[in-house]
Formats: C-alpha cells, sequence, structure tokens
C-alpha cells in the first residue's frame, strides 16, 4: 500500500490539463489565442451561457461553480496557470454547465470556436490531442461526481484532500502540506456539507493523525487512510486533482 501511495503522489505540472497537446500542437493553440487581462471578481462564463470559447490561463487562478437546487454555490474545480477552461464542441452548439469565476487577477488566451474548428479540419494529429483533452475534462467531471455522490460526506471530504494534495502539495517526509489555505468553507462549499460538518469531519481526522494544521495549512499525514475512506481508485494526477 505504502509504494502505490508513493507512486500516486505528484503535484501537477506546469502545462496543467494541457499536458496531452505535443509541443506542435499547443503552439498551434497558442498562435490562434487572444490575449486578455481579467480582474479578480470577474467572470469568464456564467452557467447558461453560450460556450463557444476556450480559456487558456497564462497566469491567475480560476474557479469552476454550480448552483444547486437550494441555491448554493458548489465549488467543483480550481483551474490555474497551464489549464484550458471550457466547454466548446466544435461539433455540437452547446451552453455552460458551470460559471468561472476569476478569483486571481488572471491573464487568458481566449480561443474563438470557429479558429478551434480550422485547426481540427486542418491537423488531424491536432483532432486526435483535442479529443484526449475532451476526454480528460469529461472524466474528471465524472470522477468528481462519483466522489460527491457515493461514499458520504467523510469519503468527499477525504477526496478533496487528496485532490488538493495533488494539486497545491507539497512533501516532507510521509507528509504533505497543502500549501495553499483553504478555510472550512471553502470545503463545505466543495463537497456540499456545512462549514459545521467539515469541522467535525476534520476533527474526527486529527483524531485519527490523519491530518493536521501547520501555520494556517492543511498537513496530511496519513495518505493511506484518506485513500480508504473515500475507496480511492488511484487515478493519475491529471483526473485526482481539484
Amino acid at each position: 500500500m505504502s509504494i502505490m501511495i508513493k507512486e500516486h503522489y505528484n503535484v501537477i505540472e506546469a502545462r496543467g490539463n494541457t499536458n496531452c497537446f505535443s509541443e506542435q500542437n499547443f503552439n498551434r493553440l497558442l498562435v490562434t489565442m487572444k490575449e486578455r487581462m481579467i480582474p479578480e471578481g470577474s467572470h469568464l462564463f456564467w452557467e447558461g451561457d453560450y460556450s463557444d470559447k476556450l480559456f487558456y490561463i497564462k497566469r491567475g487562478r480560476v474557479k469552476l461553480t454550480k448552483s444547486t437546487d437550494e441555491g448554493k454555490e458548489l465549488i467543483l474545480y480550481m483551474y490555474q496557470a497551464g489549464d484550458m477552461v471550457g466547454q466548446a464542441d466544435p461539433f455540437f452548439s452547446t451552453k455552460h454547465s458551470f460559471t468561472a469565476e476569476v478569483i486571481e487577477e488572471s491573464e487568458v488566451g481566449v480561443i474563438e470556436q470557429k479558429d478551434l474548428e480550422i485547426l481540427i479540419c486542418q491537423h488531424c494529429d491536432f483532432a486526435i490531442d483535442f479529443m484526449k483533452w475532451m476526454g480528460i475534462h469529461h472524466r474528471l467531471t465524472q470522477t468528481k461526481f462519483r466522489d460527491l455522490m457515493m461514499y458520504g460526506k467523510p469519503g468527499a471530504l477525504c477526496s478533496t484532500l487528496i485532490r488538493l494534495g495533488n494539486t497545491y502539495g507539497e512533501r516532507s517526509g510521509e507528509n504533505i502540506l497543502i500549501n495553499k489555505k483553504i478555510t472550512h468553507t471553502d470545503l463545505s462549499n466543495m463537497i456540499g456539507a456545512t462549514r459545521e460538518s467539515v469541522n467535525r469531519m476534520l476533527s474526527d481526522l486529527r483524531k485519527k493523525d490523519a491530518v493536521e494544521y501547520e501555520n494556517g495549512m492543511i498537513v496530511i499525514k496519513d495518505l493511506g487512510m484518506l485513500q480508504d475512506i473515500c475507496h480511492c481508485e488511484l487515478c493519475p494526477n491529471e483526473i485526482c486533482r481539484i
């Protein structure tokens, strides 16, 4: 078990979710992009907007949220430099299922759907890489909803902590420091629970010596225990991320 844990843990690389593109095809994307600076608190798109663009994050951070029937905000993804965001589909006219909010001033490259279609038509190898990107995006969504629904709130919390560790983690011996201050409110919005229930679950994990706090940041001390609680399938890190 310990060997599998060590192999599974690895911080997301700088290219983010665009690692599936070859260097040549990634450069083709870069050439088509129109650069924009987006201030903190702005939105790239809203749930229900027509999806006709992709956004490549060169600098900054963006969170994707979904509104629940009760009007609460559920945080589904946190994107950062190297990630491409959006639901542009070259085959169908679609609407966004989520809202994308800029949480740090961001420099983004905007890719219009018509330019994407030209790349797909002109370069078969680009079309294959883009299909890989779409596959990763869909699998990420699938595993996220599995974690939220299958193993209760404790499972959802443990899965979220593992994803945070894969995205922002720094290993020190057997411990993994999540090098990003995440509040209990943030965690509650990520798993669709109340802040009070998150407090209780984290307290239980601390009593079991699975996690601790260091300078306001969460430290994972027993990754294996978290994996057992959420029935972790040891997905690759491009899937098991926040």
